[in-house]
C-alpha cells in the first residue's frame, strides 16, 4: 500500500470572498505570504544554464526506488521518515478529540490514494469498496478530490457526482449544484473556476509537440491533462531519462509561458500562473462558505510531492490561527 501522507488542521481560516477571477487580480483573492522555507516540488529552468544532468538529478531524487537487496536502508530511511510524519491511524484518537464541535471537510489526492499506483495512467482504476468507503465519507463530510488529473477523466474513475473535483492541480474546479447540506448559510450555487483557461490552445499544441518529440523513447506517455501536459516515466529505462530531459527541454525552450515541475516519475507542463493544490483547498474552503467560519477541521489525505502545496498552506492556516489565539490572550 503506498504510505499516505495526512495532514489535519485544527484551523479557524478567514478568507475573504473569492471572486472567480484570476489570481493576478488586485482585491480579488486574499493574499496569504506562507512560508516557502521547502519547496519539494521543484522548477526546473528551461532556458538557464542548469545542466541536462542536474534535470536528471531531479528526476531520480523525485521518483526514489530501493533494490530490494538493501531493505535494511530502506527500513532505516522509512524509520526516520515515519518519526517526522507520525501516522495519522497512531493517532486517530488525538485527531478525533481535536475535531470535536468542528465541521471536518475531507481533501483527497486520487493517484496513489484512492487507487494504486500503476505503470499505465489510463488503468489506475478505484476498487469498489473504495469508491463505497469515499461515498460514505461524502455524506458525512464535504469532500473534494484535489488531483494532478483532468476533471473528465477522474470522474470517470470515481463516478460520484456528490463531490467536488479540483482537477489540473486546481486548474479545473468544479462541483455539485445540490444546496449545502452542511452549511445552511451559504446558497445553492454551482462551482465551477478555471483560472488557466487562456492557456488552453497553448497545452493543446504543446501536448502534439511533446507527443511527437518523445515517441522515440520506449516506455514515455504523454497524457493530455487539460490545463497541464504530463510525461510519465515510470516506464523508461533509466539510462534514457537523460535523452527525455533533452527531448522535453527542446519543446519547453520555445513556450516561455509555461513551465515543468515534477512529481513521482511524471514531468508536467504547467502554466506560468501562481496556482496549485493549495490555492486550490484555499478556494475550495471558501466556496463551501466556511471563509469565516471558526470551526471548521480540514483534512487532507495525499502521497505525492505535489501534495506539499496542500500541507504548506494547511500548516501555515494552523500558524495563522496559533497567532492570532495568542495575539487575542495578551489583549486580555
Amino acid at each position: 500500500m503506498t504510505q499516505q501522507n495526512v495532514v489535519v488542521s485544527d484551523t479557524k481560516p478567514r478568507i475573504k470572498r473569492v471572486s472567480q477571477k484570476p489570481l493576478a487580480v488586485p482585491g480579488r483573492y486574499i493574499q496569504y505570504s506562507y512560508p516557502m522555507s521547502r519547496r519539494v516540488l521543484k522548477n526546473l529552468e528551461i532556458n538557464g544554464e542548469q545542466r541536462i544532468d542536474t534535470w536528471v538529478d531531479s528526476m531520480r531524487a523525485s521518483s526514489p526506488t530501493h533494490a530490494k537487496s538493501n531493505l535494511s536502508l530502506a527500513e532505516e530511511q522509512y524509520t526516520s521518515w515515519s518519526l517526522r510524519h507520525p501516522s495519522a491511524l497512531d493517532m486517530f484518537e488525538q485527531i478525533v478529540e481535536a475535531s470535536q464541535g468542528k465541521q471536518i471537510v475531507m481533501f483527497l489526492d486520487y493517484d496513489g490514494t484512492l487507487s494504486p499506483i500503476v505503470n499505465d495512467p489510463d488503468c489506475a482504476f478505484m476498487s469498489d469498496s473504495m469508491r463505497n468507503t469515499v461515498r460514505n465519507l461524502a455524506r458525512c463530510f464535504p469532500t473534494s478530490i484535489v488531483t494532478g488529473r483532468c476533471i473528465e477523466k477522474v470522474y470517470n474513475f470515481v463516478q460520484l457526482a456528490e463531490l467536488y473535483y479540483a482537477g489540473c492541480h486546481g486548474m479545473d474546479i468544479k462541483g455539485p449544484s445540490t444546496s449545502f447540506k452542511f452549511n445552511k448559510d451559504k446558497k445553492s450555487e454551482e462551482i465551477l473556476f478555471q483560472p488557466a483557461s487562456e492557456f488552453l490552445p497553448l497545452i493543446a499544441e504543446v501536448y502534439q509537440e511533446l507527443v511527437e518529440k518523445t515517441k522515440s523513447t520506449a516506455g514515455a506517455r504523454v497524457e493530455n491533462n487539460k490545463f497541464c501536459a504530463s510525461v510519465h516515466f515510470r516506464c523508461v529505462d533509466q539510462k534514457k531519462w537523460s535523452e527525455l530531459a533533452q527531448q522535453v527541454r527542446s519543446v519547453l525552450k520555445e513556450y516561455p509561458k509555461l513551465r515543468l515541475t515534477q512529481g513521482k516519475k511524471v514531468l508536467e507542463v504547467r502554466p506560468t500562473i501562481k496556482w496549485d493544490k493549495g490555492k486550490a483547498l484555499e478556494f475550495l474552503l471558501e466556496s463551501l462558505g466556511f471563509a469565516n467560519s471558526t470551526d471548521v477541521f480540514p483534512i487532507y489525505i495525499g502521497d505525492d510531492k505535489t501534495d506539499e502545496d496542500a500541507f504548506e498552506v494547511m500548516d501555515f492556516l494552523q500558524r495563522l490561527v496559533e497567532w492570532k489565539q495568542v495575539r487575542t490572550r495578551s489583549r486580555v
